[in-house]
């Protein structure tokens, strides 16, 4: 199997997974319990938050553990607005993940404004529509994506959160799918909240982070024994809060890699369009994660693509995950202003620190491959493969 598509999720590093089988097993004390057994499991898990707080430049005690980066994105929003109840609008843009997107959708439905602010042909967000957008006040929250998960396209954060801070509005960044790719260090921005993940970083699934500036106000969202500082109540998770640790500590030895990596997706890029010249990569191709490639293959199915590579061995996606695994054009290509059709024809590669040369050299031919036979079955590029299912 080769896997392209760690945008999606990543395997565990073996040390990751080293470092949580004892905390499943034998050191299963409650870290909120006072007697040794307990402050140990208390010990790894202030560990890990050092551990993860490295990683993006902040104090130990800004980071917040929760359950993912959906839980992080809803935490930070919906506090936002529990501290602002005069405040009635929403700002951010048309490229944010669903776990922003819904949520300020759902507020939308409850009376507040929103103000989704647009992008250009390459993905870059309108700077001056975002300051045009705070400027009118009674702002509640606004978040910005750091990294578009489909096309890996860098928002101008630095930028935007600077706007934001010019009209004392709280910023939130949706942070998960750069951190561990790119450098980041919170303390030289005006961020206020700040959400990632472990598992988009060879961590293991089900637990986040949510960093919070120290000076910033919080009111929190789950309540009951305590734990986080009051911030985020119950158990910890410790085996996975210590595999978020490791895996965040790895991420900072590992982000020298990022130059093999962007090479590695180059390479494959250039052998695709060397055999179909027609392939366009969507999203401004300076300025996206260096692991991320989004192609445009003109008349032809994504999801036949995505079918004939699975065949093939090789996995990658449309776009991004959901719960049911089901196909859908891309919004995030339509929201770069792009037609339904390109959306449908677009499909997502992305490597990790773990890809080899021989890997990309193999999917590209695949990818080659795949898509002259799709040309041949379906030369209008209309319709599915035959027998294939919206859901597979």
């Amino acid at each position: 199997m080769i896997y392209l598509d760690n945008n999606a999720t990543t395997r565990i590093a073996p040390e990751v997974l080293e470092a949580m089988l004892p905390w499943l097993a034998d050191h299963y004390g409650n870290p909120s319990s006072g007697y040794r057994f307990g402050r140990d499991a208390r010990k790894a898990v202030e560990r890990a938050r050092e551990q993860v707080a490295t990683l993006i430049g902040a104090q130990p005690g800004e980071i917040v553990f929760t359950s993912g980066g959906t839980e992080s994105n809803n935490t930070a929003i919906r506090s936002a607005l529990a501290l602002r109840p005069d405040c009635r609008t929403l700002v951010s843009s048309t490229v944010e993940h669903s776990a922003v997107e819904e949520v300020l959708k759902h507020h939308q439905s409850t009376g507040y404004g929103l103000r989704l602010n647009p992008v250009d042909s390459t993905g870059q967000l309108d700077l001056e529509a975002w300051r045009m957008s705070l400027a009118e006040g009674s702002v509640a929250i606004a978040s910005l994506i750091l990294a578009n998960n489909e096309t890996g396209v860098l928002s101008p954060l630095a930028q935007a959160a600077a706007i934001a801070a010019e009209h004392g509005v709280y910023f939130h960044t949706d942070a998960v799918q750069a951190v561990g790719k790119i450098p980041l260090n919170v303390s030289a921005l005006t961020v206020h909240a700040l959400s990632l993940s472990a598992h988009k970083l060879h961590g293991p699934k089900g637990i986040g982070a949510l960093y919070l500036n120290r000076h910033a106000r919080f009111e929190p969202q789950t309540l009951g024994g305590g734990q986080e500082q009051d911030r985020r109540s119950g158990t910890e998770n410790v085996p996975a809060i210590v595999g978020f640790g490791v895996a965040a500590e790895l991420a900072v030895r590992h982000l020298a890699d990022a130059g093999r990596i962007a090479a590695l997706r180059d390479a494959f890029e250039a052998a695709v369009i060397a055999a179909l010249p027609d392939i366009v990569i969507n999203g401004e191709p300076g300025n996206r994660l260096p692991n991320t490639s989004n192609l445009h293959f003109p008349g032809v199915d994504g999801e036949g693509i995505l079918i004939l590579l699975d065949e093939a061995g090789v996995c990658c996606s449309p776009g991004s995950a959901c719960s049911t695994g089901a196909v859908q054009p891309s919004r995030i290509v339509r929201a770069m202003g792009h037609s339904a059709a390109r959306a449908r024809s677009s499909v997502r590669f992305s490597l990790s620190r773990f890809t080899t040369a021989e890997e990309i050299e193999s999917a590209a031919v695949a990818v080659v491959k795949a898509v002259g036979k799709l040309r041949v079955v379906m030369p209008s590029g209309g319709g599915r493969v035959v027998g294939s299912s919206p859901s597979r």
